[in-house]
């Protein structure tokens, strides 16, 4: 099947999958026309790493995993390799998060002192006559 067919078939693009094909992650072979050609088993590859990626893992960390890539990577008890890049995984994620929670409260309580919420409204009327003739700053 064509890059198109495969792109439709499992959700996603083009362009994503030939980045999987860079990354090493999929094959595909070269039609006398020069067209990439790949075979059924890359449905069910593309859509593990689909799976993976979409579960917090970056394709360097879905690399190790290629050898499990082609069956139903979801239903198997994964290894003590896979547990470990899962548990690195998720505890970058988790200082991600609490970097953007810290942020948005950060923000949240700038908006706070000028007297705005969140969602742009303002606390009362004379913090919308001060936003409207000089402008709201919030230390900065």
């Amino acid at each position: 099947m064509r890059i198109g067919e495969l792109a439709a078939r499992t959700g996603s693009t083009a362009r994503a999958l030939r980045h999987y094909e860079q990354a090493g992650l999929i094959d595909s072979e070269r039609a006398p026309n020069g067209y990439r050609e790949y075979g059924e088993p890359a449905v069910v590859r593309v859509r593990n790493i689909r799976a993976l990626v979409a579960a917090g893992l970056t394709l360097e960390d879905v690399r190790p995993l290629l050898g499990c890539l082609d069956g139903d990577v979801l239903a198997v008890r994964p290894s003590e390799q896979v547990l470990g890049i899962a548990r690195r995984r998720l505890a970058v994620l988790e200082r991600r998060i609490a970097a953007q929670t810290e942020a948005r409260d950060r923000l949240a309580a700038a908006l706070a002192a000028a007297g705005v919420s969140a969602d742009g409204a303002h606390a009362d009327g004379a913090a919308a006559a001060g936003a409207v003739a000089g402008g709201v700053s919030a230390g900065g």
